[in-house]
């Protein structure tokens, strides 16, 4: 589907626009001529229902009021980005499908029954999920499931990952991605390979598994590293977050992306041409 594009520019509605993510995306959006703001959507009794989207974000007054209907915030929009929580997801989803509205959604800790939403949803609208929007954690995705396969099971593998202190979910979106991509690499599941803890004398490591750690300290906006470890060796895949910005210029990239394809549940590997998913 080609949305938005006689004029060059996209219209986009935000969900979850008082978020961390979302007053960045209002703030991107607002600066970039090719796209539009078309409404801002917050939970209902939130303190900033009625505001001007430009306000909460922290940059001058544009015009868009924030709204607790998700749908009234995408009644003019090509696509919505949505990065809230989880409980908000299934209403944001209806929305969309109501609307005829593509989407792009960031959300993290979804259940399985969330996810067969999603793809019910991917039959009528085009649908991108990400995890993780930055362009280079998808990339080094890429990388771990490269060495997932090229390293075989005497290489443990371990995954850290630091967040600021009001995350809620454990481990991080991110770190679940890296493992998966871990293991597809090694043809394994990672639901049978995964460690996510470890306390008390729980006697030697296991191979072939893949060992989770998390910690949550200060405004870290996210670190995450895959270390693979033999007994000869150590190599390490980083990725360190500076700037949210990182993650919301993915998004938009994706919502750019998403207006011009057919219905479907797409990833950010799709959007970015890289080969796995």
């Amino acid at each position: 589907m080609t949305r938005g594009t006689e004029d060059n520019v996209v219209r986009i509605a935000v969900l979850g626009a008082n978020g961390r993510m979302g007053r960045t995306l209002v703030r991107l959006i607002a600066a970039d001529d090719t796209l539009q703001l078309m409404g801002a959507a917050t939970e209902p009794t939130h303190e900033s229902v009625g505001a001007d989207a430009g306000r909460i974000a922290g940059i001058d007054p544009i015009g868009v009021l924030v709204t607790d209907d998700p749908s009234a915030a995408m009644s003019e929009a090509d696509v919505a980005i949505d990065f809230t929580m989880p409980a908000a997801m299934p209403g944001n989803v209806a929305a969309c499908v109501t609307n005829d509205v593509e989407l792009v959604i960031g959300t993290t800790g979804l259940s399985a029954n969330d996810h067969e939403l999603l793809a019910r949803a991917g039959r009528k609208i085009a649908v991108v999920y990400g995890r993780n929007m930055s362009v280079g954690v998808n990339l080094i995705s890429e990388l771990a499931r490269f060495a997932g396969g090229a390293l075989g099971e005497e290489y443990d593998v371990e995954i850290s990952e630091t967040h600021h202190r009001y995350k809620v979910d454990a481990p991080s979106g991110t770190a679940l991605q890296l493992g998966e991509a871990v293991a597809a690499g090694r043809g394994v599941s990672l639901d049978n390979s995964a460690r996510y803890a470890r306390h008390g004398n729980e006697g030697v490591r296991e191979p072939g598994t893949i060992g989770f750690a998390s910690l949550r300290a200060g405004n870290i906006v996210g670190d995450h590293t895959v270390m693979f470890a033999s007994d000869e060796e150590v190599i390490e895949l980083r990725h360190r977050a500076i700037d949210r910005s990182a993650f919301a210029r993915g998004a938009l990239r994706a919502a750019r992306w998403v207006v011009e394809q057919s219905p479907g549940l797409y990833a950010m590997n799709d959007v970015l041409g890289l080969p796995g998913r």
